[in-house]
């Protein structure tokens, strides 16, 4: 999967938010036809986030266009598929999944809207959103289930379905969630998933709260956020953006150890500290997300 610095959810069935999302420079945009929908409109909500995906296409979009459809579990799910596997979609985000038997299903459903619609095989990605207490204990599981699993995200926020099914209380330091969080990030990296992203931040207007959430999950491994305001997009990139000293730094760690072994080390003392080829590993790791994501890291 993509490094998604962001991930902006939109309710489905209010286009011109789809808009806005882009604009305001997201990563990727997620269509939800889950909690935003109201039951009496998701028929409608369906139709309109065909239509937007195949418009966001046209348009040729950088951001990449995801759907959050309703669970498995729910009647309305196959709907959902059936309406919205169309040329420009990145992507299904999976709400309240339970097990790894139900991504198998899923892969199956997929790959037969796929060849039917005469889409490329497994061109549809899943991302496992963990809102169950059965889904966080078999998170492993589910992340080597199918290969369509591009990655993995550890929600948190409160009130919501983590709290209710763990029955923790959330507080903004997150020692209730730390163990989930953790296993998350370990079972994504474990199932050679580089990406994990974490969520969401509700208080909308605390931005000093947002920026130390984000940054707490981006030490424990995390690479991005799913956002609900286009206002927490752009401290999302402050956050999870490699800084132009830290890629720089890299750079300069790697011609100094490349010069070393040219001579015959197998380490050197690079600016007061000792480097080695895993040292030289995770410059080049950053590099490769600072070039993922686009930025000019030349200089």
């Amino acid at each position: 999967m993509k490094p998604y610095r962001s991930m902006l959810f939109v309710p489905g069935h209010k286009p011109s938010w789809a808009d806005k999302a882009v604009a305001s420079g997201t990563d990727a945009v997620i269509l939800d036809l889950e909690d935003s929908v109201p039951a009496t409109e998701k028929a409608d909500a369906r139709k309109t986030v065909r239509e937007t995906i195949g418009r966001l296409r046209s348009d040729g979009v950088r951001a990449d266009v995801w759907v959050r459809p309703n669970p498995y579990t729910a009647p309305e799910f196959a709907a959902d598929v059936e309406e919205i596997v169309v040329p420009g979609l990145a992507g299904l985000f999976l709400p309240k999944v339970f097990d790894a038997e139900e991504i198998v299903r899923i892969d199956a459903v997929l790959s037969h809207v796929e060849a039917r619609e005469g889409l490329p095989d497994r061109g549809i990605g899943l991302i496992v959103s963990f809102e169950t207490a059965v889904s966080m204990a078999r998170c492993e599981e589910i992340a080597v289930a199918s290969p369509r699993v591009s990655g993995l995200l550890g929600a948190t926020g409160p009130g919501a379905d983590v709290g209710r099914e763990l029955g923790f209380e959330f507080t903004p330091e997150g020692l209730e969630s730390l163990y989930l969080r953790s296993r998350i990030v370990l079972a994504s990296r474990a199932a050679g998933l580089h990406h994990p992203v974490t969520g969401v931040w509700q208080d909308i207007k605390d931005v000093d709260g947002f920026r130390r959430f984000a940054t707490d999950a981006r030490r424990l491994g995390y690479r991005g956020m799913v956002c609900i305001h286009p206002s927490h997009v752009a401290l999302s990139h402050e956050v999870f953006t490699p800084s132009a000293e830290t890629v720089a730094y890299s750079r300069r760690l790697i011609e100094a150890f490349r010069e070393a072994e040219a001579a015959g080390s197998a380490a050197v003392d690079f600016e007061g500290q000792h480097v080695d080829i895993a040292h030289v590993k995770t410059a080049e790791g950053i590099i490769a997300l600072a070039d993922a994501i686009g930025l000019d890291t030349d200089s």
